[in-house]
């Protein structure tokens, strides 16, 4: 059997494969950090099946958790795929699902309105608007540049990434705030939320921005991400409509099953549920 030796340049070139496959940035970017820590983790040894097995137990005992092993685990068998390693693939952890999700990382819609309306108060109009453009919609912080003044004139935003394409329909309302933005900041056409200097805002910028947010809110930090305002819609339009496939339609998933994450219900609310079966008297 060939020796396995990976390299720098190996995982560059599975990168470009990601990006010739429309992968999301996001994806893009988390898979090069994980590949890069294995690589240093190896530390100039061959991979073998066995090591990569060792590392995955290692990531499990220092702390990480088993929802993050497994992406990691994705990334890794993602490249040993590419590369023709399958004699190095690893299996991932089995995770039982979880019944209910952890409350201290749930966002409230009155958190979320707090933080709009604290970023509105010290004069964070872009973050604000940003905010209620991707709650108000459920797209991904990827699709946040597909938000245009064209798009705000129309109602709706045609996203093609993830090698699919469909249409997000905004509210009106919050296409007035769009367009009234964009006049008052001489933004004729193309991307709404850009920077002073013309370029598009990064993830890495909207994330950062959040975060300091959280300080002049007092919201916790930890409920304080782009993800979780998708997730708030998520939740809102299910209680809506009670229909998981068109959510699962409208929020761009290929499983209900994945739909299905986003509707799990708190701690709380799941022993509500539970004292009124009154099967304990």
């Amino acid at each position: 059997m060939d020796e396995h030796n990976l390299t720098l340049a190996q995982i560059e070139a599975f990168r470009g494969h990601l990006l010739a496959e429309e992968r999301a940035p996001g994806t893009v970017e988390k898979y090069q950090r994980d590949l890069r820590a294995f690589l240093r983790w190896l530390d100039g040894r061959a991979v073998t099946q066995e090591r990569a097995a060792e590392w995955k137990t290692e990531l499990l005992a220092t702390s990480h958790a088993p929802v993050t092993v497994n992406s990691m685990v994705a990334a890794l068998n993602g490249l040993f795929g590419f590369l023709g390693w399958d004699d190095c693939r690893v299996k991932f952890l089995r995770i039982q699902r979880r019944a209910f999700r952890d409350q201290s990382r749930e966002l409230t819609r009155a958190e979320y309105t707090h933080l709009v309306g604290t970023a509105r108060d010290h004069g964070k109009e872009r973050l604000a608007l940003l905010m209620e453009t991707v709650c108000g919609t459920g797209i991904r912080v990827s699709e946040v540049p597909y938000i245009t003044v064209e798009t705000a004139r129309v109602g709706r935003a045609e996203i093609a990434l993830k090698g699919k394409i469909r249409v997000i329909l905004l509210p009106d309302k919050l296409c007035r705030k769009l367009l009234k933005y964009a006049r008052k900041h001489k933004i004729a056409s193309g991307e709404i939320f850009i920077t002073r200097s013309g370029r598009r805002m990064s993830r890495k910028q909207i994330w950062a921005e959040m975060k300091q947010l959280c300080t002049l809110s007092g919201v916790c930090p930890a409920k304080v991400y782009p993800h979780n305002l998708r997730h708030l819609f998520a939740r809102t339009f299910y209680r809506a409509c009670r229909d998981i496939a068109r959510l699962a339609d409208v929020l761009g998933h290929s499983s209900m099953e994945t739909t299905r994450i986003y509707l799990v219900t708190t701690g709380v609310e799941h022993l509500r549920q539970m004292e009124k079966l009154g099967l304990v008297s």
